[in-house]
């Protein structure tokens, strides 16, 4: 058969660009089959559509450029959405908290204001600090739970070694850590500059033991901290696994070192949620201390009591936020560890996603955009 001239001359026209497609492959391919681990992942109480959850938590194990991810947690509507963990790691592992456990102490610290004994906005109570004379004196606990104490705490350096919270983990203040910490001068004046500083968290943790126990002895002040903590508040959501650490001088290691299995993060992300509730219904801290800890600060509108916030920043690009104000209700707060560990909580939109695992500065971003495709998934409330 012969075809029409104009037919004829639009199949010529067209040759080269089904050449194109026939050496690229045809058709753009559909998405890679997901694998059984991929869909197993995925709970019937998902809360979401269930392939494409199953799809977007692959992908954070599975893309490239986002670092490692070890295990992945949701929540949603109070019941298992989603659950998987990548090679070696599995729902028995205890994960590093790294900064997740400032808002522990955040915590810690609503309790004991709660029990009448410590005050919010009065000077926080360091004996060093309350010598004649003393500008420390001005310094609040509001002010040390905000991050805006004015002492001088770096927390990066360059070299690492000069920053303060290496000098305090790990070289000259390891044995008494809170004493290093409330060692250092003011650089600014109580409560007018945000500077995010793991010192200024064993600062929190060392007024707790003193709150908790007149004994100067490092194993009365572990056992004080310790048992307080595990039976008001890790038994009761029953965070069996949680270990926090303590230094020589029996400070607990407030801002950085506590671990705990990825269900157990998701456990407390889920309580933060539910204001201070435990499942149970008992209220383990106050309804408006929880609603301080996600009031932003006025030094900082992304940060509260020991806890991220996902609000804007004026004058800063979402690219250089450490949340995703762009993508995720301004209600979200975060729990945020070293090297890419997050409790993200989303109120609004009755969501916990735990992400725990490792990944550099330049992954964490890419990471974090995964993650929130994972919450785009659930509306709003």
């Amino acid at each position: 058969m012969t075809l029409p001239a104009a037919v004829h001359n639009r199949a010529i026209a067209l040759a080269p660009a089904l050449l194109i497609l026939a050496a690229c492959g045809g058709a753009p391919p559909a998405d890679t089959p997901l694998s059984p681990e991929a869909m197993a992942a995925v709970t019937k109480d998902a809360g979401a559509p269930k392939d494409q959850l199953a799809r977007q938590i692959d992908d954070l194990f599975a893309l490239p450029d986002l670092g490692e991810t070890r295990a992945v947690v949701v929540m949603a509507n109070g019941k298992l959405a989603a659950e998987r963990y990548g090679p070696g790691y599995d729902k028995n592992t205890r994960f590093i908290s790294w900064s997740m456990a400032k808002t522990v102490t955040g915590v810690l610290i609503g309790m004991l204001v709660s029990d009448g004994l410590l005050a919010l906005d009065e000077p926080a109570p360091v004996p060093l600090w309350q010598r004649p004379g003393d500008p420390r004196a001005e310094i609040t606990l509001r002010h040390l739970l905000q991050m805006r104490s004015g002492l001088r705490h770096t927390e990066a350096g360059d070299p690492p070694y000069e920053s303060s919270e290496v000098r305090m983990l790990f070289l000259d203040g390891r044995d008494n850590m809170a004493k290093w910490a409330e060692e250092q001068p003011l650089e600014a004046e109580p409560g007018k500059t945000f500077e995010y500083s793991s010192n200024t968290s064993v600062i929190l943790a060392d007024i707790a033991a003193r709150a908790l126990t007149t004994s100067d002895k490092p194993e009365a002040r572990r056992k004080a901290v310790a048992d307080y903590l595990r039976q008001r508040l890790f038994a009761p959501l029953g965070m069996t696994s949680m270990v926090p650490e303590f230094d020589a001088s029996g400070t607990l290691i407030g801002g950085s070192l506590m671990h705990a299995t990825a269900r157990d993060w998701a456990k407390f992300g889920e309580f933060l949620r539910l204001k201070g509730r435990a499942p149970a219904g008992e209220q383990l801290v106050p309804q408006r201390w929880v609603e301080a800890m996600v009031t932003p600060s006025p030094a900082s509108p992304h940060y509260g009591f020991q806890t991220w916030l996902n609000r804007p920043i004026p004058g800063t690009p979402p690219s250089e936020h450490p949340l995703f104000p762009d993508r995720a209700p301004n209600s979200l707060f975060s729990l945020i560890g070293h090297m890419g560990q997050y409790v993200l909580v989303s109120p609004s939109q009755r969501v916990t996603l735990v992400r725990l695992g490792h990944s550099d500065s330049t992954e964490r971003p890419p990471m974090l955009q995964q993650a929130a495709d994972v919450l785009e998934l659930y509306p709003q409330r």
